[in-house]
C-alpha cells in the first residue's frame, strides 16, 4: 500500500513517501484532530522534520513542491 502526498487545494499529488517519513510528519506536526491528514508546510517546518529524521527523498519532495511560495497545505492519503 503506497501513502500518496497531494496538494490540498487542488488535489495535485505532489509524490509518494514511506510509512517512516509519513510517521515523521504526523508526529511532528500541528493536527487539529485526531483525524486530521492536512498539514501547512514551509519552509521551517521542513526544515524541521529534516532534523526530526524525514529521509532526504521526502524532504526533497516537500522543498519542491514548497518552491519559493510561503507554503503549501498537503494531504495524505493510502492508496
Amino acid at each position: 500500500m503506497s501513502i500518496r502526498i497531494s496538494e490540498k487545494a487542488s488535489g495535485r499529488t505532489i509524490g509518494e513517501v514511506s510509512e517512516q517519513d509519513l510517521q515523521v510528519l504526523i508526529g511532528h506536526m500541528e493536527e487539529e484532530s485526531s483525524k486530521d491528514q492536512d498539514y501547512f508546510v514551509e519552509s521551517m517546518a521542513i526544515d524541521n522534520l529534516e532534523r526530526l529524521g524525514a529521509s532526504n527523498e521526502f524532504v526533497a519532495l516537500l522543498r519542491g513542491a514548497v518552491g519559493s511560495s510561503d507554503g503549501i497545505d498537503i494531504v495524505w492519503a493510502r492508496d
